[in-house]
């Protein structure tokens, strides 16, 4: 059995809106079927799924702020879809705590939060689906979603930055661990997309300043960023496994 380029079982984090929900209306277009799973926000995960094309989509619900919740998620995804092949971890938590402004209770709150969810999470979720892949012995694909805060620094939020970052260490790590199984770990590290959680940063002089960050004059686009997780997940991207690929438009560059 080798690893497929189309008809593979993928769960998506996060998939209720956003980049989530691009990721999944990409693979879903690639002829794959998806497990879009949600948090809190069922309403809108149903409408991801039903905008889906093709067949066979399934709905994984649940916290993934805990072991027993991812579990009980990839477990979802699992039945649901009969197997997972590739595992996208893109649900995260991004909440503003600059140190001078915010209380020690707050920030300590904070911090275990965006652990739990930014890094904790992503490297159950990966436990669980690296383990899957080797079992069903065809090969698969971990693609993390990570973020150029983890190279520039986040001064009012630094818990995603750091976060992120070891979530680009953490798939470098399991992209070694993993490749003698034929299964590829990457991550890709946007800079500032737009989707309707931040909309409203996008007008005014904020959002000029925010377009600015780039020379193109502009922010992605959440399919600009969901067709590099694709390809990333594909069989030709192998020899990608443990990159950090960096999807900013030149707004921040690094050797």
């Amino acid at each position: 059995m080798t690893f497929t380029a189309t008809g593979r079982r993928v769960l998506v984090t996060g998939a209720a809106r956003g980049l989530g929900r691009a990721v999944a209306r990409a693979f879903a277009a690639n002829g794959d079927r998806v497990a879009v799973h949600y948090g809190t926000r069922r309403t809108a995960a149903e409408e991801t799924l039903a905008a889906l094309d093709g067949a066979g989509h399934v709905l994984a619900g649940g916290d993934l702020t805990d072991a027993t919740g991812a579990r009980e998620v990839f477990e979802q995804a699992r039945t649901g879809l009969g197997g997972v092949d590739v595992l996208v971890n893109n649900a995260a938590v991004n909440l503003p705590h600059p140190l001078p402004e915010t209380s020690y209770e707050e920030w300590s709150a904070l911090w275990q939060q965006h652990v739990a969810v930014n890094l904790l999470a992503t490297a159950n979720l990966s436990h669980l689906a690296g383990r899957r892949m080797i079992e069903q012995g065809c090969g698969g694909r971990i693609v993390n979603v990570g973020s150029r805060g983890a190279f520039r620094g986040e001064p009012d939020h630094p818990a995603y930055g750091a976060t992120k970052a070891a979530v680009h260490a953490l798939g470098q790590s399991l992209a070694v661990s993993l490749a003698p199984y034929g299964i590829g770990v990457a991550s890709v590290a946007p800079g500032f997309f737009g989707t309707e959680r931040v909309a409203h940063r996008l007008s005014g002089a904020e959002g000029e300043a925010i377009r600015a960050q780039s020379p193109f004059g502009r922010v992605a686009e959440a399919s600009e960023i969901a067709a590099a997780v694709r390809w990333l997940a594909s069989p030709e991207a192998e020899w990608s496994s443990g990159t950090v690929l960096d999807l900013n438009g030149a707004s921040y560059l690094r050797t």
